[in-house]
């Protein structure tokens, strides 16, 4: 089912993880922060929104980190009920796509919690202070497709944010599926 990202307050402080990734190693926000920004991203592999735009998050980080943001994704959901978003299964996607960013697991799920993730895709865009300043989606689909001749929004708004700071002031919401919550 579709579901759209809730409005967090733009200004919000992003809030501070260590999680495992699919490189073997953990992963802090502290360490992981660009100069310019960062891009903190709740994706994951069985989710037909996520893998309709996957090829784009991964141009737009590699894009996006000689501007000086850092990308990160994070894999929330409930691995039991859905297998295909194991951690093997993550480590097998992150080396198919070759990520060029950190892929970690969300075992408790207490990090997209935090950051009041609601879907995959959700995307939160951080300045280089990490306050919140892009909440939005990467760009207009229809049928799970880019419409034709839209803006990069989730690029161009990173952009805007490496240059000064400051997020687009018209956002609008990502559409998934929702993160699967354990009971």
């Amino acid at each position: 089912m579709a579901m759209e990202s809730s409005q967090t307050a733009l200004g919000a402080k992003a809030p501070d993880f260590d999680l495992d990734g699919t490189d073997g190693r953990r992963h802090r926000l502290a360490d992981l922060r660009g100069p310019k920004g960062t891009l903190v991203m709740f994706i994951c592999n069985h989710c037909p929104y996520v893998q309709a735009v996957l090829d784009d998050i991964i141009k737009d980080a590699r894009e996006l980190q000689p501007l000086g943001i850092a990308t990160v994704a994070i894999m929330p959901n409930d691995t039991e009920a859905y297998p295909d978003d194991s951690f093997d299964s993550m480590k097998r996607l992150a080396q198919a796509k070759r990520f060029p960013f950190p892929y970690l697991i969300d075992r408790t799920q207490a990090v997209a919690r935090a950051y009041d993730a609601a879907c995959t895709p959700d995307f939160f865009g951080f300045n280089g202070a990490l306050e919140l300043q892009y909440r939005g989606r990467i760009y207009p689909v229809r049928n799970r497709q880019r419409l034709p001749g839209s803006p990069r929004e989730l690029y161009d708004a990173m952009a805007a944010i490496a240059r000064s700071g400051k997020g687009p002031a018209e956002q609008y919401p990502s559409i998934g599926c929702s993160i699967k919550w354990r009971d």
